[in-house]
């Protein structure tokens, strides 16, 4: 069914081959092999077992030359030896030799100049279908002389049993072998280790190559000015990306280079949890026939009920970007013009809008702060501060300063400028103060894009070093200085000292990185 042998895909051999499948097929496969249900408007509804997301801790690189003088060595990147990955790959191989397997071609990178002919090779159907909707799909010509860079073996039913001979944390294994340009999986069926483990490999290729990979959702107006919205888990990032008045370029992740701005991606991957019509009607419409649900609740009759989280709170949705109304089909534009991170300030000291300067913009990058309060994660009862590098440390194979001395020149040459957005707290912390209305958050954000935040007369506040405008049209002048809002300044003040010295604490690790320019001149001072 493909014209490919078991030698070409690196298999001793196989039963039948089944490569780039239709979604009509692929569906019927699903079907057929009980893969999944379908929903009541026909979208397919698969689980993914006990792991409904991904396994940090179980996530290696090979550690050799010469790739290994150029990986971050530690809790994020974990080293193997290249005789663990010889005896894993082995297993892998043997386990998938003679099944039926599906192989899924595609390019991450929207960008010819960059991209990366990717192919993935999996024992079901349903993975077959989420790489096809998560990746950037090639016509047939682009098929017909389809060449991998980089080969992922998904072994997901196959566990390690000899990972403490190995010295491994768990019988899971997510490892890359960057000079042999294959990536095994073994013992999780989260679809999401396929798409965030080419992302961390465009982490690695095109920082070196002098392109900046970002974890970010991009648009682009109908002049052609791009915005990149950074922002961690709840800060609002999908949904203050998603306008009416501009296109979607992508939703995660992208890259920055001379030419412009340019998706990895060809989908989405969305979180469904509370989804409704009305808070999200693009993403609730996107879930038709060709998307694919994870790990959703729904009845006798295929009706998913989108506020239950009993399997999990990572309940997921993958779709192509076509299902999205409003974006941009060359999923590229120009360079960007304005750069936004989001943070979700549980402690209500930041303010609602800062203008940050070149080296400012690269401290918040850096720092990647927001805050989790009360009711996101068990055990949780007063706020707390998190700080993940460039917003995505999990996916960084490099050190994080690489990314923000990147993103520095990129904003210095092309002349771009950086906001940080507060989308939570104002008047007081969480439990006292209010959350920041989305109406306006939205002021902020369009007083940014359509340049008017430029008419505004800014001063300097305090503690965090910031330039807050002192007038913003859909924005109380009591709440742009989060200390005016505050009825009790001296709990403003205490407060504002306790998340300034977090910020200090989190940037220790960046002190001395082998740099010229002290990133924490640029940060908050006590």
């Amino acid at each position: 069914m493909s014209g490919l042998s078991p030698e070409s895909l690196g298999l001793k051999s196989v039963g039948t081959v089944y490569r780039n499948l239709s979604y009509a097929d692929l569906h019927a496969h699903e079907v057929d092999k009980n893969e999944g249900k379908e929903s009541s408007n026909g979208t397919m509804m698969v689980d993914t077992g006990k792991f409904t997301g991904r396994s940090p801790k179980d996530k290696y690189f090979v550690q050799q030359l010469p790739s290994s003088e150029h990986i971050a060595w530690g809790k994020i990147n974990q080293p193997v030896s290249a005789e663990v990955f010889d005896e894993l790959y082995a297993d892998v191989i043997d386990y998938l030799s003679g099944k039926d397997i599906y192989v899924t071609d595609g390019y991450s990178g929207a960008n010819e100049h960059s991209r990366k002919s990717v192919r993935f090779i999996t024992e079901f159907a349903w993975q077959s279908h989420f790489v096809k909707n998560m990746f950037i799909r090639p016509d047939e010509s682009e098929l017909d002389h389809f060449a991998p860079d980089f080969c992922v073996y998904n072994a997901s039913n196959m566990t390690n049993e000899k990972w403490q001979k190995h010295g491994l944390n768990s019988e899971v294994f997510c490892i890359f072998n960057i000079e042999k340009n294959i990536a095994i999986i073994g013992g999780t069926w989260y679809g999401g280790e396929m798409k965030k483990g080419i992302f961390t490999m465009m982490n690695y290729w095109l920082p070196l190559n002098g392109i900046l990979s970002m974890h970010c959702s991009a648009n682009v107006g109908k002049g052609g000015d791009v915005a990149l919205f950074f922002g961690l888990s709840g800060t609002g990032k999908t949904t203050l990306s998603t306008d009416a008045a501009r296109k979607l370029i992508g939703d995660d992740e992208h890259g920055w280079s001379d030419e412009g701005i340019f998706n990895f991606e060809g989908g989405c991957y969305a979180k469904c949890i509370g989804l409704s019509p009305e808070n999200e009607p693009e993403i609730y419409g996107a879930i038709k026939p060709k998307a694919l649900l994870e790990n959703v609740v729904y009845d006798e009759d295929g009706v998913v009920d989108f506020f239950d989280s009993s399997k999990t709170e990572n309940t997921r949705v993958s779709y192509p970007i076509e299902h999205i109304e409003n974006h941009e089909p060359t999923l590229r534009a120009g360079l960007p013009k304005n750069i936004i991170f989001l943070s979700c300030d549980a402690f209500g000291v930041l303010p609602p809008v800062s203008r940050l300067t070149k080296d400012q913009a690269m401290y918040y990058f850096l720092s990647g702060y927001t805050a989790k309060v009360a009711g996101t994660e068990r055990g949780i009862i007063e706020p707390q501060a998190t700080f993940s590098a460039c917003f995505g440390e999990a996916f960084l194979p490099l050190h994080p300063t690489v990314y923000a001395k990147l993103l520095g020149e990129k904003m210095e040459k092309h002349g771009v400028n950086a906001y940080l957005v507060n989308t939570g707290w104002s008047g007081g912390g969480y439990g006292i103060g209010k959350r920041m209305s989305i109406k306006a958050t939205r002021a902020c954000i369009n007083a940014i894009l359509d340049g008017s935040i430029n008419n505004a007369e800014f001063n300097k506040i305090p503690y965090f070093g910031l330039f807050i405008p002192k007038e913003l049209p859909g924005v109380e002048d009591a709440r742009l200085n989060p200390r005016d809002a505050w009825a009790d300044k001296e709990a403003f003040d205490a407060t504002s000292a306790k998340l300034a010295g977090m910020f200090i604490e989190n940037f220790k690790k960046y002190v001395n990185a082998g740099d010229d320019f002290d990133f924490t001149k640029a940060g908050p001072h006590i």
